[in-house]
């Protein structure tokens, strides 16, 4: 998965999202709107992590998604 297909498929993807992030809020989902930036920003926010690790997990999960 890419990052246009992550923001044309947002709606799908959030219950995976929030099954892996459950820290993720419903209010984090609708204004990060398929946006991997602000996925990224949202990760670091809440879990703490370096912005390597939180694209890493977003990367993980991409291409976990993918298959």
């Amino acid at each position: 998965m890419n990052k246009d297909t992550l923001k044309g498929q947002w709606k799908q993807f959030t219950g995976s999202i929030k099954e892996r992030w459950g820290k993720l809020t419903d209010d984090d989902l609708t204004e990060s709107q398929g946006n991997y930036e602000q996925l990224v920003g949202k990760l670091q926010e809440r879990y703490g992590y370096q912005r390597e690790r939180a694209e890493r997990e977003v990367n993980d999960w991409m291409e976990t998604e993918r298959r």
